[in-house]
């Protein structure tokens, strides 16, 4: 199973910096490791090097400055620098002062945000890499990436279960606890598991709340380190319009990887078909619409659109440009082109989608039904929403 090249396009001018922030396992050190061969790395996963600088951050400004020149000319990589936050300050002094260019790679930057350290002012862009999308596998087995999620290493392996349950085990959890984000272990250990039952739907606060013993101003809390550590992202109602009729508050969390998900809704599929197969289906096309805004910077913002007597369309690209509306069966009828005929009629949209499991491209009352194939491609050419770069 062939993996073509990343599709992140990390590129600095002479002088710039960059972050490049991303879940762990997404490929961030090897795309760097690649891209910067012959780049001076400094990894704080490395429990001595940790301990050192931590304990002396200015021995990192020394030894640098200890090095060849011509060593220096290329991008120094520091690899998980959340974990020695009063490392910027020394890294901010060299940009100034000795013009090195630096790329500060990490899991969140939460922790930095958090103990107020130095974020550089400006000085270095920001990148962020996702999960594998479908422009960077030879052809994707979509019940493969549904169940194995698309993390490079679970998508490629045989084993997956146990590694998935071992990543939110090992890492959501304990990457949470162990950077002191929340300080009541037990009630987020609860909220972690409630989280799955409402995933990709409408949240309800106080629900989960009832359900985690906490308020629902804490459950709030627990959903905001999910996003700022990049583990998951809030997709919001549509309201251009103010309209009684539209749901305009309650918002839908879906976390970065699809995979991981199903781990905690305890899904696993056997067939491209069903209830399951179709959250699970949606979810993973919002993951190439974002990993798509990500990597050709183009800036459009992706909500949903619902109305209280239930209608509701999954994605509403930019302004109401494009409304998308996801179907995991095998031949869309005129009952599901309902809540997509309302948003029309009511926004008028440039372009009206379905993306689904039908084998060919067809057109009914303007609407465009679309094999999800066909729709990836045109994702990833420009033609849904156009490249940024």
């Amino acid at each position: 199973m062939e993996i073509l090249q990343r599709k992140l396009n990390l590129r600095l001018p002479k002088g710039r910096s960059a972050f490049l922030w991303g879940a762990r396992k997404t490929g961030k050190t090897t795309y760097l490791k690649e891209k910067f061969p012959n780049s001076l790395v400094y990894d704080f996963l490395k429990t001595d090097l940790f301990v050192e600088l931590s304990k002396n951050p200015s021995l990192f400004r020394e030894q640098l400055l200890a090095k060849e020149p011509r060593s220096l000319q290329k991008p120094i990589l520091l690899d998980e620098v959340q974990k020695v936050p009063q490392i910027l300050d020394e890294v901010h002094w060299l940009i100034e002062n000795k013009g090195l260019q630096f790329i500060l790679c990490g899991s969140s930057a939460r922790k930095l945000k958090r103990g107020h350290a130095n974020l550089l002012g400006g000085r270095a862009w920001r990148y962020e890499m996702f999960p594998l999308v479908s422009a960077e596998i030879e052809r994707v087995d979509l019940l493969r990436a549904l169940n194995h999620g698309l993390i490079p290493s679970h998508y490629l392996q045989e084993g997956h279960r146990k590694s998935l349950k071992a990543y939110v085990q090992d890492y959501l959890k304990e990457e949470v606890f162990a950077e002191g984000l929340t300080r009541n272990i037990p009630a987020f250990s609860r909220f972690f598991d409630a989280m799955g039952y409402s995933h990709g739907m409408l949240t309800n606060y106080s629900n989960i709340a009832r359900d985690c013993g906490v308020d629902a101003k804490t459950v709030r809390e627990y959903y905001q380190i999910l996003v700022d550590t990049l583990l998951g992202t809030m997709v919001e109602p549509f309201k251009k319009r103010q309209h009684r009729q539209v749901i305009g508050k309650a918002s839908k969390f879906y976390l970065f990887d699809v995979g991981v998900a199903g781990v905690l809704t305890q899904r696993h599929l056997e067939e491209e078909r069903g209830e399951a197969f179709g959250k699970a289906f949606e979810h993973f096309l919002l993951m190439e619409l974002i990993a798509y805004r990500s990597y050709t910077e183009s800036d459009f913002s992706i909500h949903f659109w619902r109305t209280k007597s239930g209608l509701e369309v999954d994605f509403i690209l930019g302004a109401g440009e494009v409304a998308l509306e996801v179907k995991g069966t095998s031949r869309v009828n005129s009952s599901d082109l309902r809540p997509l005929k309302a948003f029309v009629e009511e926004h008028r949209p440039a372009k009206a989608l379905v993306v689904c499991n039908e084998k060919a491209a067809r057109v009914t009352d303007k609407i465009r039904i679309l094999p999800w194939r066909d729709f990836l491609s045109d994702l990833w050419e420009g033609k849904i929403m156009k490249k940024g770069v």
